[in-house]
């Protein structure tokens, strides 16, 4: 059983998504507070976590911010902010995801079931992915596809759920372009509501990790008017 932590303020917030997620199959673990989220998801070790950004104390940004540092746990950001730059902002310190107040309950229970689907923390395998997988090559750069873990010059990189699936899907296929869209529909998948927006900041965060000069990369490549693609850059 999947355990899920749910970080609000607000208690009849806390109250419907915990009912929600133990109705759908979940284990529910509750935090009020910044202290709280990192004690908790130290603690148990949670598959999922839902990151309100307005909390006391520490916000859900810098909580973001500490746990990408210490875990690879999907993060799904909520909040009740709708402005482009507090999106953006939550991308790029890790979080996988991110739904706006109000939401509907199914629509979010939803995003929970896909992210774990796609994450290697889920307790349920992915249907036809074979036990060993090969280990992606290209420079300075290794991805260790069972594994799940990536190397930068042979130094291990930290890697978010979503940075590490997107990484690996351009790899394996190594030369061929891809839009916004289509990397959106390959890696978030056919359910995910967010915007190809989404695609630009991880493609930003993974440069930053992986390319010796992130401002001219050799290996995450824009294709101008189209999308993106990876280049072995030998």
């Amino acid at each position: 059983m999947s355990k899920v932590l749910v970080v609000d303020d607000d208690k009849n917030i806390l109250d419907v998504l915990r009912y929600n997620l133990v109705q759908g199959g979940f284990t529910a673990i509750a935090a009020e507070d910044g202290m709280q989220a990192l004690e908790k998801a130290r603690q148990e070790k949670p598959d999922l976590i839902i990151l309100d950004i307005m909390l006391p104390g520490l916000d859900g940004f810098e909580v973001c911010r500490i746990l990408r540092k210490e875990m690879a746990v999907p993060i799904l950001m909520l909040s009740a902010k709708t402005e482009e730059i507090d999106k953006v902002v939550g991308l790029e310190l890790g979080a996988d995801d991110y739904i706006t107040k109000p939401f509907s309950v199914r629509e979010l229970m939803a995003r929970v079931r896909a992210m774990l689907r796609r994450s290697q923390w889920s307790e349920q395998p992915a249907a036809n992915v074979p036990v060993v997988q090969p280990t992606l090559k290209a420079g300075d750069i290794e991805v260790d596809v069972a594994g799940h873990r990536a190397l930068y010059r042979g130094m291990p990189v930290k890697l978010s759920p979503k940075e590490f699936d997107l990484l690996a899907f351009l790899m394996r296929h190594r030369g061929q372009v891809f839009s916004r869209e289509q990397i959106v529909e390959k890696v978030w998948g056919y359910d995910y509501n967010g915007s190809a927006r989404t695609v630009d900041v991880h493609i930003r965060s993974l440069r930053r990790k992986i390319e010796e000069d992130p401002e001219n990369p050799r290996h995450l490549l824009t294709v101008h008017g189209f999308g993106y693609k990876f280049d072995g850059g030998e």
